[in-house]
């Protein structure tokens, strides 16, 4: 289980652990510009603007940073579509990871040159990554903001923007280099410690209103283990109805398998699926093996499953039910296909934040032995500040996501929770997947299926009423305020989903791409490993959804029906567009007046909820707090792409155009 671990160690390096405190800024910080500098254009953090400074960070402080080198990016782009377009001459003419940067990365003089810039500034441990992606160098906090004309401070957490259990750090201004070197620079990463978002939601995270009465159930609304099993009676009139069915205690393996129409003649085989995540959790293969148990499904191979560290693993894994999630989901779909785990550093030494995943994403890319470490790698993280995050990032992700696709490597992202457009997902060489609200029978049958948004309401103190209290959930989506529409999605993507916001000319990129199960009202049971102190380990399971469930689910999709095939699939959105309005997928409809009022929505008791609820089902509307634009249409919309795959149909639509 280890040994991969153990054999692509040299892939990274590894920074020391270090603390933080709040005194002791660098005097230098605050030393202008020279003349022969120039600022980096979109590399400071916007959250600066808006949220008080309650420190500096101690000089003495040593963080990792890269510096992350321009590719000849035009080019890329150019390569990287042909070789993902069905009907090129170029299709599936992959580069291999050193093919690419010969071709397109960053030139060792130029790579040469940064590292000497950062020597003389007094980094060490100062080099480039295998395939000079960035230059990695370690200095203390002092010496950064005398290198990068900066102040390092630390700010008041919310929300959204904080960094875990860690204080929230950031460059105060935007970075300065040598403007020998501008030209060759796209960003500087680690400065800041901003978590990613996981696009993770479970019924039980509720923020009800004050306490209700009890309904004439008496609160004891039991979930059920299909949708429709049990039904709570006597509430108040809504649909038409008084009688609603109470949430879904969680699908198990084999109602997801039968609901997208699973089976063992495709199961992944000789494939390997890479899960993105920061840290690693503690017994994660002992899950497994407890979940495949659990769930009548086949025992997970030792020989199938590994782990890659980034780091020494000793500062915990604030993905650690977000990677339970991937793993089990993307097994439930291809459980004969070899699993890569790979955990960015989460010490708060310069990589806990974007630059951990970001290093996850290159590693895969790097690979060993001439080729990346897997072909299909499944992302449930976003930034908090969507496409409002630094210029400098969104040119990071963009070269990174351009050379995916250059390699071969399909990268799947989870669009977000809720309304509006996050990154990376907007960008046109990721996969984007939304999300679904699905209703599986006793036997796995597709009662419905709608885009994921639902509302809440709250009963009355007197039980006699539903009070609306808000949003609860949706599948991120709509038109990118940064990218224009990509070839693929003409003439699919209808023109009023595509309109670009403000004054700019032309239609924008619209997220998502693809869909699957995201309503934690209809998700997934989750197996959890519990350790407590003194005692074994403890197997639960626990509904949980979100776009974090729905990535996994269709990128283990496409992992079985890449099996057996001449090629890997590699960048997927071409192909998906081109099987828009087909069979491939089914497609999720709007609910309506017309439709049945069982599928309009679930009672959810206090157990569940944490107070008694109704919970509505395709619900985004104008009046909604948030609302932007987010509908559920026939054919392709902007929650659920262009539909949810398939089963069979979708994998061999994807074989008859990618094999």
């Amino acid at each position: 289980m280890s040994r991969l671990r153990m054999t692509l160690g040299v892939i990274v390096a590894t920074a020391a652990v270090v603390g933080m405190t709040t005194t002791g800024a660098s005097a230098m910080a605050q030393t202008p510009p020279r003349p022969a500098d120039t600022i980096l254009a979109g590399s400071g953090a916007p959250f600066t603007a808006r949220t008080p400074a309650t420190g500096d960070v101690a000089g003495s402080q040593r963080l990792s940073v890269e510096l992350w080198l321009k590719p000849n990016q035009a080019a890329a782009t150019r390569f990287a579509t042909a070789v993902s377009t069905p009907g090129s001459a170029m299709f599936h003419r992959y580069a291999s990871p050193a093919g690419y940067t010969a071709r397109f990365g960053a030139t060792r003089g130029t790579a040469g040159r940064v590292e000497s810039w950062l020597r003389s500034e007094g980094f060490t441990a100062v080099h480039a990554d295998a395939q000079r992606t960035y230059v990695r160098a370690t200095a203390a906090a002092s010496r950064i903001d005398a290198a990068f004309r900066v102040r390092l401070r630390l700010y008041k957490s919310s929300a959204r923007v904080n960094a875990g259990r860690y204080p929230l750090r950031a460059n105060d201004r935007p970075v300065s280099v040598p403007s020998s070197l501008a030209g060759s620079i796209l960003g500087v990463t680690g400065l800041d410690n901003v978590a990613p978002l996981l696009p993770l939601d479970r019924p039980g995270a509720r923020a009800a209103g004050a306490a209700s009465a009890k309904a004439a159930s008496g609160g004891n609304l039991a979930c059920s283990r299909y949708y429709g099993q049990h039904e709570a009676t006597g509430l108040p009139r809504r649909f038409g109805t008084t009688t609603f069915p109470t949430d879904v205690c969680g699908y198990s393996a084999g109602q997801l398998r039968a609901g997208y129409r699973a089976s063992m003649a495709n199961a992944g085989q000789g494939q390997t699926i890479a899960l993105v995540e920061q840290g690693l959790a503690r017994g994660m293969f002992l899950t497994l093996k407890d979940y495949a148990a659990a769930n009548a499904m086949p025992a997970p191979s030792p020989l199938r499953y590994a782990e890659l560290s980034l780091g020494r693993n000793t500062c915990g894994d604030p993905f650690a039910i977000e990677e339970q999630l991937d793993v089990e989901s993307s097994y439930d779909m291809a459980p004969q296909a070899s699993q890569l785990v790979v955990g960015g550093d989460s010490c708060n030494n310069g990589d806990f934040g974007l630059q951990a995943l970001f290093n996850a994403d290159i590693a895969i890319l790097n690979g060993a032995g001439g080729h990346p470490l897997a072909t299909i790698a499944s992302n449930s993280w976003e930034n908090p500040e969507g496409e409002g995050q630094p210029a400098s990032l969104a040119r990071i992700e963009h070269a990174f996501l351009t050379r995916a696709a250059a390699e071969g490597v399909g990268m799947y992202f989870s669009s977000g929770d809720g309304s509006g457009v996050l990154a990376p997902s907007d960008d046109p060489f990721a996969i984007a997947v939304g999300g679904t609200t699905l209703g599986l029978g006793k036997t796995g049958d597709r009662l419905f299926e709608t885009g994921w948004s639902t509302g809440q309401s709250l009963l009355s103190k007197d039980g006699r009423k539903w009070i609306f209290i808000g949003e609860q959930g949706a599948a991120g989506g709509g038109p990118s305020l940064v990218w224009r529409q990509p070839s693929y999605q003409r003439g699919v993507v209808p023109a009023a989903l595509a309109e670009a916001q403000g004054n700019k000319p032309g239609l924008a990129r619209s997220v998502p791409d693809i869909g699957a199960d995201a309503d934690p009202f209809t998700g997934m049971a989750v197996g959890l490993l519990a350790f407590n102190k003194g005692q074994p380990p403890r197997f639960v399971q626990e509904d949980i959804g979100g776009t974090s469930l729905a990535a996994p689910l269709v990128a283990g999709i496409v992992t079985a029906a890449q099996a057996g095939q001449p090629a890997a699939f590699g960048f997927l959105n071409p192909a998906i567009y081109k099987l828009a309005g087909t069979k491939t997928y089914f497609d999720p409809l709007p609910l309506t007046a017309k439709s049945p009022a069982l599928f309009r929505g679930t009672a959810c008791g206090p157990a569940d909820c944490g107070d008694e609820l109704l919970t509505t089902f395709d619900d985004q509307n104008p009046n909604m707090f948030g609302y932007t634009g987010q509908v559920t249409l026939p054919g392709y919309d902007n929650m659920t792409g262009v539909g949810s795959p398939n089963g069979p149909k979708f994998i061999a639509g994807l074989r008859g155009l990618e094999g």
